[in-house]
């Protein structure tokens, strides 16, 4: 991505200067950051842009974004906590169908139909950019820069939908839960955290249900690679101790065996 061109054009005391650096510093790690500093885009451009956005409304701990059925009114980024999407059967058992991570976008789910058929749940304390539908396609049109970008982050959320599918016919629960702890790992480190320490927003009944197993077994899974030397667990903090012995067991390899004689 070119680096912002458009501000070497600008005198310093210029106030769209000021805007383009918050948002430098502000959304370095959200999946749509082409909305706000895509490259080659003059300063009008990015002014409009920047207004589509109505930022920062904060989210409390277990406050619902959208619930199923709504309307499609916003796109939303995570920009501090963590989300679930959830499906309620009748029962009034969750399906836990996803978790969005800061920088990852929410509402997705609606774009074919106009409804949404989950509901989006924050984890923990959070804050989003809320992103008007409406408004994002009609710049989106106009922009053909933004629209290329927009649909490349639909194919990665369609991708992580296809891996969570990869990981419901594992047939081993511990591929299922390596697989899972590879995959979070993955996303952390590309919004720019540590790959190898992860402090997971989501409970081990969250985990359970996103990878359509017991409690108990994702507990067991969880001590099992502890006792392997491939991770340690303390709440909900997990160290990544090999990396390359979690990759191979998540993609239904055993681990190394020179770890398992150093845990003998």
């Amino acid at each position: 991505m070119a680096p912002w061109p458009v501000m070497d054009t600008l005198p310093s005391n210029d106030p769209r200067r000021l805007d383009l650096e918050r948002l430098r510093r502000s959304c370095a790690r959200c999946s749509l950051q082409e909305l706000c500093r895509p490259a080659g885009i003059g300063a009008d451009e990015l002014a409009r842009l920047e207004d589509v956005v109505r930022r920062r409304r904060p989210v409390a701990r277990g406050e619902r974004l959208f619930h199923a059925g709504d309307a499609l009114g916003s796109l939303y980024v995570g920009r501090e906590g963590a989300f679930k999407t959830v499906l309620v059967t009748e029962d009034g058992d969750e399906q836990v169908l996803g978790f969005h991570l800061p920088g990852e976008l929410i509402g997705l789910d609606a774009l074919g139909s106009g409804q949404h058929r989950c509901e989006a749940v924050a984890l923990t304390e959070a804050s989003v950019c809320e992103v008007p539908y409406e408004r994002l396609a009609s710049v989106a049109a106009q922009l053909p820069q933004l629209q290329q970008h927009l649909l490349r982050v639909i194919g990665q959320r369609l991708e992580r939908e296809q891996d969570h599918v990869g990981m419901l016919v594992r047939r081993q629960a511990g591929e299922r839960i390596a697989l899972f702890l590879h995959g979070v790992s993955h996303r952390v480190a590309q919004a720019g955290g540590s790959d190898t320490s992860l402090v997971l927003p989501m409970s081990r009944d969250d985990i359970a249900r996103f990878l359509g197993l017991a409690l108990e077994t994702v507990s067991r899974g969880f001590s099992r690679l502890q006792e392997e030397g491939v991770i340690r667990v303390s709440g909900r903090r997990v160290e990544i101790l090999d990396a390359s012995a979690l990759e191979r067991l998540a993609h239904g390899s055993e681990a190394a065996p020179a770890r398992r004689r150093d845990i003998a």
